[in-house]
């Protein structure tokens, strides 16, 4: 299980399918706070500025092959500087054997060492990407994530506005529900923003009136998905007489969500509009801006152009 202060150790070893070589006293309890992975390659040779303890550190075919070049008494020092300084842990790649000596350092300062078959540069990757996911700053929110012509639509609004019984209505229209409710939002990038849903009610959806219903279960395992990028935030509101909406389009607006800027919509909600129709217009819409082609724009200067003329 992922927490908010880190993986644990142990989610990662069964995740990969690493082989524990050696288990520290506090194997279960060990955690990975940073997505980083560190060869510890010129550590090897003697040099310990700015070597980062918090990383997993991996030895792979280079690293191996200059251990067992070493003196047995110079190669004790290294990997006892290397072990005395508890990093989280030591993975061996490539299926290379635990040396005998770095087997006793490890047990002399209770850490725990890992062994994978993998290439190093595989596996490091794959473990970074793992990381990466896993330890990126997280919010909740209420609301409805659905994936609408590969658009990641997040709908928001207050309760009792039909949110998910449009997600009903799309699902039905042959898109995906990623969550209902309350959706949980991982930044991985410095301009990607992942949706999911809570364990707990992954697949689950409440319409008021009839309860809790399984859409995996009642539409089948395509109706439904783990998680997808948002793209587009579209927040439904009461329709008021008073209240002047964007008619044009041509200035965009945005929300901030932990730092990245999300396209928004506000669309106004009366009896007998047809939510699920619109939102699939507004997906397949933030689809053609991001691919450089604005209608509201193209009509404006087209309006401009004939204005000019006369």
């Amino acid at each position: 299980m992922i927490e908010l202060s880190g993986v644990l150790l142990t989610t990662l070893v069964k995740e990969f399918d690493l082989e524990v070589a050696y288990a520290a006293t506090d194997y279960e309890k060990i955690r990975l706070t940073v997505e980083d992975v560190a060869r510890p390659g010129i550590q090897l040779a003697g040099y310990f500025d700015h070597f980062e303890p918090m990383r997993l550190q991996v030895l792979g075919n280079v690293e191996n092959t200059y251990l067992q070049r070493l003196p047995e008494a110079k190669r004790a020092t290294v990997l006892d500087r290397i072990f005395s300084y508890k990093i989280p842990a030591l993975l061996i790649s490539r299926g290379f054997a635990v040396d005998p000596q770095c087997l006793a350092m490890a047990k002399k300062h209770n850490i725990t060492l890992l062994r994978t078959p993998e290439a190093t540069s595989t596996v490091v990757s794959a473990i970074i990407a793992y990381l990466r996911a896993a330890l990126a700053p997280m919010i909740s929110r209420h609301g409805v994530l659905m994936e609408i012509y590969g658009e990641g639509l997040l709908l928001i609004g207050e309760s009792g506005m039909g949110k998910s019984e449009a997600a009903v209505e799309l699902v039905k229209r042959g898109h995906r529900l990623i969550a209902d409710d309350a959706v949980e939002i991982r930044k991985v990038s410095s301009s990607c923003l992942m949706g999911a849903a809570p364990e707990l009610i992954r697949n689950y959806v409440e319409l008021r009136g009839i309860g809790i219903i399984n859409v995996a279960k009642l539409f089948g395992m395509g109706a439904v998905k783990q998680e997808n990028e948002i793209n587009l935030v579209v927040k439904v509101v009461p329709w008021n007489t008073k209240e002047v909406y964007n008619r044009l389009g041509v200035e965009g607006e945005y929300m901030d969500i932990l730092g990245v800027k999300v396209p928004m919509y506000t669309i106004p909600v009366t009896p007998g509009r047809n939510l699920a129709v619109i939102l699939e217009v507004a997906a397949m819409n933030n689809r053609q801006r991001t691919m450089g082609y604005n209608p509201a724009l193209e009509f404006t200067e087209m309006l401009n152009g004939r204005r000019a003329e006369k």
